[in-house]
């Protein structure tokens, strides 16, 4: 059995007690869901970049901090900018 935390728990109760219900069009919204997840993990596309060896090595260290390749670092910065959840310090 999972372990649950208070939060989780109480979303739970609430769910078998009939407090909460599925949405209306929940099969068609976790497909949507599903289909957004795959299309932002797929990789179809390489390219090369040249860093310079300290901004190489920086990125490194912050992937390993977060515990993560970091290339997927690289992908993930790059998708977060061109979806606009990434902005360039104002200083």
């Amino acid at each position: 059995m999972n372990k649950f935390d208070h939060e989780e728990r109480e979303i739970l109760e609430a769910y078998e007690s009939g407090k909460v219900k599925r949405a209306k069009d929940a099969a068609g919204i976790q497909k949507r869901h599903q289909e957004y997840a795959e299309a932002m993990f797929k990789k179809d596309a390489r390219i090369n970049i040249r860093l310079s060896s300290r901004d190489l090595r920086g990125l490194q260290k912050k992937a390993l901090a977060e515990g993560i390749p970091y290339q997927t670092l690289v992908a993930s910065i790059l998708h977060k900018y061109v979806e606009g959840r990434l902005h360039e310090n104002g200083s």
